[in-house]
């Protein structure tokens, strides 16, 4: 059912369980979960406008879950930089930021006379929106607000190609790319009666809780709503002019490198195309290709994740695409490598060695780079399953845009999903390959090579 009070498209907005009388609870509680930021956050100004009407304070409670995908130092210490920030922005806006370790923040709900969620699209976080509206004692509603245009506007079922979704994406694109005005809450929540978890540094954050430190932070991406747009005020000034031309590029910097922050929700790609659409109209080349790549794609992803339960495994590929690995698979491999060779970049492949540590020192492979990473993988490895499980594990263990719909839709590209049969050869059977002379026509490889190498590491190309 959707339900919204006019302040967004009706169609953001779902309840997922019927309040027992709107008088009930002292506040209205917005559980941040996916959407990590302050402006252009739907949920967060839904859950505003509801509170202004009910005439009670809203509070922002920030879960922190030690248990999910790859809790490692680097993921960690990213989504904790952006949560100090926030804390102050919120608290400027007379909003009380309460931070809650695992499920510590379940007997809160049942306080609240109304629970606003993320919208979620991995199983994980289903099964935690799952765990709020069982423990809420009141309205649960969801907002979806880290897309541009709603999953199920855009499609009911789940779409085979990026052909398929982009004309129900682009018919429903000007309806949805609307500015999202911020709104002052009528009654400030700072006085709440509510124990938070607050530090003043990330390290007396991360003292209190059990992460992985041996994927270490990165400091070529720091989290922040406020580098989010740094970044994107960079693109759009000095990079979307050559977008489309040199994106695929890997050693020109044409790509936005706003991937690790829409992954954390730290900037919304209505944002995005908002800025950029002040510098071009959606007829330009570039725009069509940030569309392209931003909406089409990455909304694509999302179908995949909502409409197929074997999303982001080997069984969820197509069938065509299984059975030609497989009739493939006792194929003669030239070279067969360990997790750990591949891992710590240890093969006989330069370029795949680069991308390799690319991922390993900046959390991101460039686009172009990732997609030849991730088919070598079928080469290198004993069975097209294994390699579809070593590329999920390795990106989504360094990536800081890892486990998420996009990586999934990435890696599954790659072994044939979303994809057409090709020519058949061996070991790929009829899945595209990429070789090493699609890499040496890139005017800029050089330049990446340069920076990837074993001593080198500086930021990436993308």
């Amino acid at each position: 059912m959707s339900d919204s009070p006019g302040l967004m498209r009706a169609e953001r907005v779902r309840r997922l369980k019927a309040g027992v009388g709107e008088s009930r609870g002292g506040f209205v509680a917005y559980v941040m979960y996916a959407s990590h930021r302050v402006n252009h956050n739907y949920a967060l100004e839904y859950a505003v406008q509801r509170a202004n009407e009910l005439r009670k304070p809203v509070a922002v409670i920030f879960p922190i879950i030690e248990k999910k995908p790859h809790p490692n130092l680097r993921r960690f210490r990213f989504m904790l930089e952006n949560l100090l920030k926030m804390r102050r922005e919120l608290s400027r806006r007379n909003i009380k930021l309460v931070v809650r370790k695992n499920f510590e923040f379940t007997s809160l709900l049942k306080e609240a006379g109304l629970v606003v969620v993320d919208r979620p699209y991995l199983t994980h976080q289903r099964r935690f929106v799952d765990e709020v509206v069982v423990n809420a004692g009141s309205e649960v509603v969801m907002v979806e607000g880290d897309v541009v245009v709603p999953v199920e506007v855009a499609s009911q079922r789940p779409e085979p190609y990026a052909r398929t979704i982009r004309p129900k994406i682009v018919k429903n694109l000007e309806k949805f790319l609307e500015p999202l005005p911020a709104q002052a809450p009528q009654t400030s929540s700072l006085q709440l009666d509510m124990p938070s978890w607050d530090e003043e540094t990330v390290e007396d954050y991360l003292k209190g809780l059990d992460v992985d430190p041996t994927v270490e932070p990165v400091g070529y991406f720091v989290g922040g709503e406020d580098e989010a747009m740094r970044r994107l005020t960079v693109f759009v000034s000095s990079r979307l002019d050559v977008y489309a031309e040199k994106r695929s590029d890997p050693g020109a910097e044409a790509c936005s490198e706003l991937s690790p922050y829409l992954r954390w929700g730290m900037v919304c790609p209505v944002q995005v195309l908002l800025a950029a659409s002040k510098k071009f109209g959606f007829d330009n080349v570039n725009m069509q290709s940030l569309v392209n790549e931003l909406v089409v794609w990455r909304e694509l992803a999302r179908n995949a994740a909502v409409f197929n339960p074997l999303y982001g495994s080997y069984d969820g590929l197509p069938e065509w695409a299984r059975q030609t690995l497989e009739n493939h698979a006792s194929d003669r491999r030239e070279h067969v490598y360990s997790l750990h060779e591949l891992e710590n970049a240890e093969t006989h492949d330069k370029y795949w060695n680069a991308a390799q540590r690319e991922l390993q020192r900046t959390g991101k492979i460039h686009n172009y780079m990732r997609m030849y990473w991730c088919k070598k993988l079928i080469e290198w490895t004993d069975h097209p399953r294994t390699a579809f499980e070593y590329a999920v594990y390795l990106n989504d263990r360094y990536g800081l845009d890892g486990v998420d719909p996009n990586s999934y839709l990435g890696i599954s590209w790659c072994f044939g999903a979303f994809d057409r049969p090709f020519f058949e050869t061996k070991i790929y059977g009829k899945i595209r390959k990429m070789t090493e002379e699609s890499l040496k026509r890139k005017p800029g490889i050089n330049k990446y090579l340069n920076l990837h190498t074993a001593g080198g590491g500086g930021p990436a190309g993308i």
